[in-house]
């Protein structure tokens, strides 16, 4: 599904949050196979005792608010994507909006697509304000996911994220020129409403999950745009390890170049609903006026989110309004096993 919005729209604040802890991969080894089993990262971010998805929200939501300049009280939604919700049933939405002043005039709602959560909720932003409806919108993608001990994916589960305010084209530090959605019935990763960590059918992550939606939403965009691999300055995939975005991004004809500066795997793992989101942060960081990206999110179960975006003279102005994401990429404390498992609550003590 191709989306243009009648009212032309952009990014006019964008802001990120990685929280202080690392744990590296080797340390996870230790405990659980006794040995130097090489990692699928370096190391990952993980939460402090007092931080969950909605407070690393608000820190984001901050920074796209000092970054995009407006009132908090001008947001028309605060819209929050993500897979560990603090609460079954309370909206982490409301959270945020109360935090950074939103309330009361605003529609706040929480929204799950897996991985894909965050940019779910930017398409809604960007349907919302190019329908006319409102002038501004705040989506965000925020994890601090979940990996049962021992796990493939407790290597990887990592925490973060990223918040987007959603703006008419004339402000926008980048005008999202087009958006294309690509989905499925593909069940490669799951968790059950009764069941604390996730499960995954392994072989289907790769194919026909990830490569088969990520891919091709990138193709498809670039059939539509008229464009080729080196249209784009940047190209920021999903990352829910190093191997599976650089061997997507090699067939389809990208550099390294193109897709360094907004690979954070391996330096604070997979980020989940933030993943695509706080890659594209990192990115706005350092890019030029004129330069293009193309992001490419994934959820499981499975689709994807492609934007073309196309950055303005007004990213110079933002990018010296907030903390970069890799300020808070270097500003890492590390901890051992059983730090780890104190703060994320895995020792059961019933």
């Amino acid at each position: 599904m191709l989306n243009q919005p009648i009212r032309p729209v952009g990014i006019v604040g964008y802001g990120a949050y990685v929280p202080r802890f690392r744990l590296p991969g080797s340390e996870i080894s230790r405990v659980w196979t006794e040995s130097n089993t090489k990692s699928p990262v370096r190391e990952k971010a993980v939460p402090g005792l007092d931080e969950d998805t909605a407070t690393m929200s608000v820190e984001a939501a901050r920074n796209a608010l000092a970054r995009a300049g407006i009132d908090p009280r001008q947001l028309a939604a605060v819209w929050v994507g993500s897979e560990s919700h603090p609460y079954a049933v309370k909206p982490t939405g409301t959270i945020v909006a109360e935090a950074i002043g939103a309330t009361p005039a605003t529609l706040a709602a929480d929204w799950q697509f897996a991985c894909k959560a965050g940019t779910e909720a930017m398409q809604a932003s960007i349907g919302f304000v190019g329908s006319g409806m409102a002038d501004y919108a705040l989506s965000i993608g925020m994890d601090t996911a979940q990996g049962r001990p021992g796990d493939a994916l407790e290597y990887t589960a990592g925490a973060g994220g990223a918040a987007y305010i959603v703006g008419p084209a004339a402000k926008a530090l980048a005008v999202i020129q087009r958006t294309l959605s690509y989905v499925s019935d593909t069940t490669d990763f799951w968790r059950r409403p009764t069941t604390h960590y996730p499960s995954h059918a392994e072989r289907f992550s790769g194919d026909p999950g990830y490569f088969g939606h990520v891919i091709p939403a990138a193709e498809e965009m670039m059939h539509v745009m008229g464009t080729r691999p080196d249209s784009y300055h940047y190209v920021i995939f999903h990352q829910p390890n190093p191997k599976f975005p650089t061997r997507a991004l090699e067939e389809l004809g990208f550099t390294p170049a193109q897709w360094k500066a907004g690979l954070l795997v391996s330096e604070i793992g997979n980020t989940y609903a933030g993943s695509a989101m706080i890659g594209l942060s990192a990115v706005l960081d350092t890019a030029k006026p004129g330069e293009r990206i193309l992001m490419v999110s994934y959820g499981s179960g499975a689709g994807s989110d492609a934007f073309d975006l196309l950055v303005t003279d007004r990213i110079v102005e933002a990018q010296r309004c907030a903390p970069t994401t890799r300020d808070y990429i270097r500003r890492r404390v590390q901890i051992d096993y059983a730090q780890y498992v104190r703060m994320r609550k895995k020792l059961s003590q019933h």
